[in-house]
């Protein structure tokens, strides 16, 4: 059997290096993307810079870059089976506070990179004979918090989960499956971004009272991604976060 390969977009820290690992230990090829080179290179020599793991540095915004990625699987493991679209940014900002700048942020990032980088992969797993792309949305599309004002990043990660049915039709007759994860709230070097100084102050959130570990979305992704019956779908990871409360 053919060793199969998966591109891993923001794959240095947090829920995208945990998803990296699981890949790696299940034997498949990584080809994993950071726009941070430092961090990349240190994720890549903490897994012991194995043969079957290929690195590419850049923003997945920029077309190129997604050009690359696939280009690096095809050259180095001759094939993309799976694509798991993690990279994004995320802060909380006002509505009434929110620039032009914002918008064009999370929209360049947040959609265009998974767009772009389904794109590409889309493209050689129809010459495969199908495949499987992933990927990660919020519970906070469909789960808004008050005191939490998030719109312009939610709004981006809302076009990824309409973006995901719309490709699940669109390519579904030539067996690719296309799916979201939304997590609830994970512990990633994200929560120290936003101003979050104790992650597990929000466990109450989650109906198991406990905030999730990148590793409890690394395991859902892979069973997703490896499903052959599976599409179309924005599946929660959370803890029971959208769900229902506790009262106190």
């Amino acid at each position: 059997m053919r060793k199969k390969t998966v591109i891993v977009t923001g794959a240095s820290t947090g829920i995208g290096k945990a998803i990296s690992k699981t890949f790696l230990d299940k034997g498949w090829n990584v080809v994993m993307n950071s726009a941070t080179k430092q961090n990349l290179q240190n994720t890549f020599e903490e897994f012991s810079s194995p043969e079957n793991v290929k690195v590419v540095v850049g923003d997945v915004s920029k077309q190129a870059v997604c050009d690359e990625m696939v280009a690096t699987a095809l050259q180095h493991f001759g094939a993309v089976d799976v694509l798991i679209n993690n990279a994004g940014v995320f802060a909380p900002k006002g509505f009434l506070d929110v620039e032009e700048a914002d918008l064009d942020r999370y929209f360049t990032i947040n959609l265009k990179g998974t767009f772009f980088a389904t794109q590409a992969a889309i493209r050689e797993m129809l010459q495969l004979g199908g495949g499987s792309v992933l990927n990660i949305g919020t519970v906070l599309v469909n789960h808004a918090i008050g005191g939490f004002p998030a719109t312009a990043p939610v709004v981006s990660k809302g076009a990824v989960h309409a973006l995901t049915v719309q490709l699940a039709a669109e390519f579904g007759k030539q067996n690719i499956r296309v799916n979201t994860i939304a997590p609830g709230i994970i512990r990633s070097p994200l929560q120290g971004k936003i101003g979050v100084a104790d992650a597990d102050s929000l466990a109450g959130l989650h109906l198991v009272n406990r905030i999730g570990e990148p590793e409890d979305i690394a395991e859902v992704v892979y069973t997703v991604a490896t499903s052959n019956f599976i599409s179309g779908e924005i599946i929660n990871v959370d803890g029971g976060h959208v769900a229902g409360h506790h009262l106190n």
